[in-house]
């Protein structure tokens, strides 16, 4: 995730919504600040979440998508048990970036494929 000059690093998981997010990458959204809880941004076309997980317990850095709704979210403070939200991954580095965020804040999504080192 690239904004303001900074970068935030999301590990994903691996289940059908994530590949589909996956496959529409790169992209553009706008985030804003939804509930002085999380960072959300609707997308254009809701992600297929057949075979995905359909709820989940967020916590500070859940990357997720809410599916009733069709938008990502990012939380920066716990949150209750929740259906319809979908886990997508973790953010592992440059929340606090994320979390300072105000207003409507362009975002440009995009896969960084590291090679894994050798065992």
């Amino acid at each position: 995730m690239l904004f303001d000059g900074e970068q935030a690093v999301v590990e994903l998981d691996d289940h059908p919504a994530v590949r589909d997010l996956l496959s529409r990458l790169p992209m553009t959204v706008t985030f804003e600040d939804y509930s002085g809880m999380e960072k959300i941004s609707y997308l254009s076309e809701k992600l297929n979440t057949k075979g995905s997980p359909s709820s989940c317990d967020p916590s500070v850095g859940t990357f997720a998508y809410y599916a009733p709704w069709g938008n990502l979210s990012v939380f920066y403070r716990d949150f209750r048990h929740s259906e319809g939200l979908v886990p997508l991954g973790r953010v592992v580095s440059g929340m606090d970036g994320l979390a300072r965020m105000q207003g409507d804040v362009s975002v440009r999504l995009e896969i960084d494929e590291q090679p894994s080192s050798p065992r």
